[in-house]
């Protein structure tokens, strides 16, 4: 069975992030980059699902600029087949519809039975680009999966919603966005990192596709005008005294001040 899984290239979360000077894209001098979390878990259930048949192909594939290449060979060291990048830096600014349209275009010529990507990639956080792919390929769909399980040309697949837990079913080939829980992540192995240097890793223009430029030109339906940083947080305030005296001045700020009470 061959799997696709669709991966974005984003900061890590953890890092502080400073704006770059057109004013309008992250400065990647300054931070790490990783894969999408939500997308580990995908990648992670991919090559669970190859290793239980014991046979098949994991293909992840990413739409960005060169420096996705980095995510990539990470996703070849944990185990992944091949790579594929749809190389063009618009992307990283692109909305949800060009980027499902892009895994859509490489679907079609490569036919998997399945593809995995995570709910959402971190930073944009829109969850869009699932529901669009399979839209797109008229597929089923099910998001934010906690437990999947494939049996010969169907799927079940368990989501958490609220006070329960719900089960979709539906034939293959289908998308599937990942939740955290679905499983644990590995990390690359010294073997694999070395045998990462070895898969292939392809690189193609959106046009090699027959994706249209346009989208991600000045006929995109999602412009990002100006990025901004949160404002920050005031100073705390330390309450010093007695509990009764501490007590009666924070119902005092509560009520004057913070207009809460």
């Amino acid at each position: 069975m061959k799997i696709l899984v669709g991966v974005k290239h984003v900061p890590d979360t953890a890092a502080r992030v400073r704006i770059a000077e057109d004013g309008v894209s992250l400065d990647e001098r300054e931070i790490k980059m990783i894969l999408s979390p939500y997308d580990e878990f995908a990648l992670e259930e991919a090559l669970r699902q190859r290793e239980a048949r014991g046979e098949g192909e994991v293909l992840v594939v990413s739409a960005g600029a060169e420096t996705a290449q980095a995510t990539l060979r990470q996703c070849l060291a944990m185990g992944a087949d091949r790579a594929l990048l749809i190389q063009d830096a618009r992307y990283d600014r692109a909305d949800g519809l060009a980027r499902a349209r892009a895994l859509a275009a490489v679907a079609r010529r490569e036919q998997p039975a399945l593809i995995l990507v995570g709910k959402y990639g971190v930073g944009t956080d829109e969850g869009q680009t699932g529901p669009m792919l399979a839209e797109l390929l008229g597929w089923p769909h099910a998001a934010a999966v906690v437990r999947l399980q494939v049996h010969g040309e169907r799927f079940e697949a368990h989501r958490e919603i609220e006070g329960a837990v719900e089960v979709l079913e539906g034939p293959l080939p289908a998308v599937i966005t990942t939740e955290k829980g679905l499983n644990e992540p590995r990390y690359p192995s010294l073997q694999g990192i070395m045998a990462a240097k070895r898969k292939p890793l392809d690189v193609v223009s959106p046009q090699a596709l027959g994706l249209d430029a346009e989208e991600l030109g000045p006929g995109q339906r999602v412009v990002w005008e100006r990025l901004e940083l949160p404002s920050p947080r005031p100073a705390c305030r330390t309450l010093e005294g007695d509990p009764d005296t501490v007590v009666a001045e924070l119902v005092r700020l509560l009520r004057e001040e913070a207009k809460v009470l």
